[in-house]
């Protein structure tokens, strides 16, 4: 009797499961090549495809980031700094490589995941995945 119920529950999760996929399916098609902003409009980056690898280089910087940098020690221009390296596509609108941090001058294990034609998730982690940082980037 039990069972007779979870058989409709579990098809139940499989349709669901199989409209979800579909939904990721469509993201696939999510190209993010072109011109980003970090959500504090300090940054905007201009992502490209390169023999199968996103990365992406910072095209334009607010003062206040520039400050930040410099504060931090770093004396090289910001603009035309690699941020986003050797990001590879591990499934449908997901990609992962490394994310450079100028104000911390370290790279990090990242992903990135196309939510929208005009948003993607940012994210990396440090520790093993203890301390993590997430942040919505919109297209310019």
């Amino acid at each position: 009797m039990i069972i007779a119920r979870l058989v409709p529950l579990a098809a139940l999760a499989l349709m669901t499961a199989s409209t979800g996929m579909a939904s990721v399916e469509a993201k696939s098609s999510v190209d993010p090549s072109g011109l980003w902003r970090n959500p504090a409009g300090t940054l905007q980056v201009r992502i490209a495809e390169r023999a199968g690898q996103l990365t992406g280089t910072i095209a334009w910087a607010a003062p206040e980031a520039i400050a930040d940098a410099r504060e931090s020690g770093v004396n090289e221009p910001l603009v035309g700094t690699a941020l986003l390296q050797d990001y590879r596509r591990t499934g449908s609108g997901r990609w992962q490589g490394r994310v450079y941090v100028p104000d911390m001058q370290a790279t990090f294990v990242s992903n990135i995941k196309a939510k929208t034609e005009s948003e993607l998730d940012i994210s990396g982690c440090i520790l093993g995945g203890l301390l993590c940082k997430h942040q919505t980037w919109r297209r310019v």
